[in-house]
């Protein structure tokens, strides 16, 4: 199978430079549909879902390969080689913000820049010095109850991923996603994800970042996005005024206006 449809990958828009949106964990390439359509107009928008995600290939997946983020970073690795991209802008939300920063590192000829949506590079708790925001039994916790029951992780994370408790329909979506998840992925996606440890990454990266941190996320505090403005040399650091970890959904239009300024004062 190719490269195209194992991942699911969708091409649109009418201008020339590269920008591929990926999406972040329990979830697909559905998740940008509010953010991506406003960059047709001035961009080729690349879009696509990690093995084991979305409409991906399932036969595709392998639990050695997916085993760290740097498995999921050679699907956006073999995407810009399979489509020959240049110059391109990742834009990356979530852990997607760490795979694609791996990404950049694996073919830094071909990155020109990142956008980093509620990253993390560390989720664990590191005293005294770096404040992830949570501790090693939570996230123990959390994989446990995965394995033990899926059902009730889906719902409890779902809530604490959406914030924005007015609008229940955010959370409702997200529990839907993580619901359809492969219960073997499910288990193994999470250790990937929250108990790796991507700091000393951060000094390597030679291409500018762009972050964008939500004002109140559990997942992403703020304490986590200053951490990394501070460790990323060339990265400019914004304040969303939404609330939650997935702004995409709950606040688009700032979202798109975000990425925008910062494309621009970047240029």
């Amino acid at each position: 199978m190719s490269i195209i449809s194992r991942n699911n990958v969708r091409i649109s828009g009418h201008g020339q430079q590269p920008i591929i949106f990926a999406h972040g964990f329990g979830c697909d390439q559905v998740m940008w549909r509010f953010v991506s359509p406003a960059f047709e107009p001035d961009y080729q928008v690349v879009l696509f879902d990690y093995v084991g995600a979305g409409h991906s290939d399932p036969d595709a997946y392998d639990p050695q390969r997916y085993a760290t983020l740097e498995g999921y970073a050679l699907d956006v690795v073999d995407i810009c080689e399979t489509l020959d991209l240049n110059d391109v802008i990742l834009v990356g939300h979530s852990v997607s913000s760490m795979i694609c920063l791996l990404a950049a590192k694996a073919m830094p000829g071909r990155i020109s820049r990142l956008v980093m949506i509620c990253p993390s590079p560390r989720y664990l708790n590191d005293p005294p010095d770096y404040y992830g925001g949570f501790e090693r039994a939570d996230i123990e916790g959390l994989i446990d109850m995965i394995e033990r029951n899926q059902t009730v992780w889906t719902s409890q994370l779902s809530v604490m991923v959406a914030g924005n408790p007015d609008r229940p329909e955010l959370a409702d979506e997200l529990e839907a996603n993580f619901c359809a998840m492969d219960p073997l992925i499910a288990r193994r996606f999470p250790a990937a994800t929250f108990l790796a440890d991507n700091r000393s990454d951060l000094a390597d990266v030679r291409q500018p970042v762009g972050i964008l941190q939500c004002s109140h996320d559990v997942i992403a505090p703020v304490a986590v996005g200053e951490y990394m403005h501070r460790q990323l040399p060339g990265s400019s650091l914004k304040r969303l005024d939404a609330f939650g970890h997935c702004p995409q959904l709950s606040h688009p239009q700032e979202t798109i206006s975000m990425i925008r300024d910062y494309l621009m004062r970047a240029a």
